[in-house]
């Protein structure tokens, strides 16, 4: 254990002091979690007025201390009475991340806004912007270095000789995206959006800006996906979702696959089946009734990692509500969805 705590030790005291592309939070529902994808995504939700969204993942728990992400997020619709073919989105969101046995702990706040314009009758461009502001802190005293091996055992009386200046950073965050929508027919819809995260490149680093002036690089997100419905049964959401950060990629891909269970689309099974390039196997299963949506997926490890942490990935869980207000009822959606 002592070897692990070294190596993931080093890990998480080395991405700081490197661009720190490894750090962003991510779900492998990221369709669950729309506003940390693209802040074009906040109010795009033709159906409903309003959104209120929970996901909570855990990872590699056979190698050393759980990843945990939690995050909490709503949106919703403003002006859709005042404009005649668009409306204004707002949403926040609120995530944590604790990782590792310095307890590397992530609390991030963001807002955003989006405006959604129709184009013609079934066409949809929407340009989205956000702040946010992040907070992450190590806690040093739990954390061994290779100058505090003995020869024996990592002894905590010796100095690290480490050139920490703080246990604690905090910096602001800028994003912005944009989403397209076209709606072919009532069977079939396509929706395609870019976004780039960190715009400011912000400063994030636990030493003095003399020893290290680390910048997070900028991500940059794109993802395509379709509902078609098939025999008024299924409605099935192909999803491609391609991310960059420095030299890192990560690329899912997979579908999701809605059942009527009830005629009315009232109550539905959900089936899911993604792959994470070099990474992951992700089954998913979900039940919506009404207007809530709860799914859960698990990650199998099938990288080198597998060797590690005995092919034991992550475990996620979201939870969805939509609703619509009382003073909306009545009112038509202004475009066209794909629905049973």
């Amino acid at each position: 254990m002592n070897c692990i705590r070294k190596i993931i030790g080093i890990l998480l005291l080395t991405i700081p002091m490197g661009y720190g592309y490894a750090q962003d939070l991510h779900f492998s529902q990221y369709f669950n979690s729309p506003l940390l994808v693209n802040p074009a995504n906040t109010g795009f939700n033709p159906d409903y007025d309003y959104r209120l969204g929970g996901n909570y993942r855990t990872e590699s728990t056979n190698v050393g201390n759980p990843y945990k992400t939690m995050s909490l997020w709503g949106d919703t619709k403003l002006f859709a009475n005042r404009f005649e073919n668009g409306w204004v989105g707002v949403g926040a969101s609120l995530f944590r991340d604790q990782a590792g046995p310095g307890s590397l702990t992530n609390t991030s706040g963001f807002a955003s806004v989006a405006y959604h314009q129709l184009l013609g009758y079934n066409s949809l461009l929407s340009g989205g912007f956000g702040l946010g502001f992040s907070s992450k802190r190590i806690d040093i005293s739990k954390l061994s270095f290779d100058n505090q091996w003995n020869g024996k055992f990592f002894d905590a009386s010796i100095p690290s000789n480490e050139p920490f200046a703080y246990s604690q950073t905090s910096y602001f965050d800028l994003q912005m995206g944009l989403n397209y929508a076209y709606f072919a027919s009532e069977n079939l819809y396509f929706n395609a959006g870019v976004s780039v995260m960190h715009i400011n490149m912000p400063r994030e680093s636990f030493f003095d800006p003399t020893v290290s002036d680390s910048r997070i690089q900028r991500r940059y997100t794109a993802f395509i996906n379709s509902n078609i419905k098939v025999q008024n049964l299924w409605i099935v959401n192909p999803n491609l979702y391609v991310s960059k950060m420095g030299n890192a990629w990560e690329t899912v891909i997979g579908f999701n696959a809605n059942r009527d269970l009830s005629g009315d689309g009232l109550q539905q099974l959900i089936l899911g089946l993604y792959y994470r390039n070099k990474d992951a196997v992700i089954p998913m299963i979900g039940y919506q009734v009404n207007d809530m949506r709860i799914t859960v997926n698990y990650d199998a490890t099938v990288s080198q990692l597998g060797s590690f942490n005995g092919t034991r990935g992550a475990y996620e869980l979201s939870i969805v509500k939509s609703g619509v207000f009382p003073s909306s009822a009545g009112r038509g959606v202004k475009c066209p969805t794909v629905r049973f």
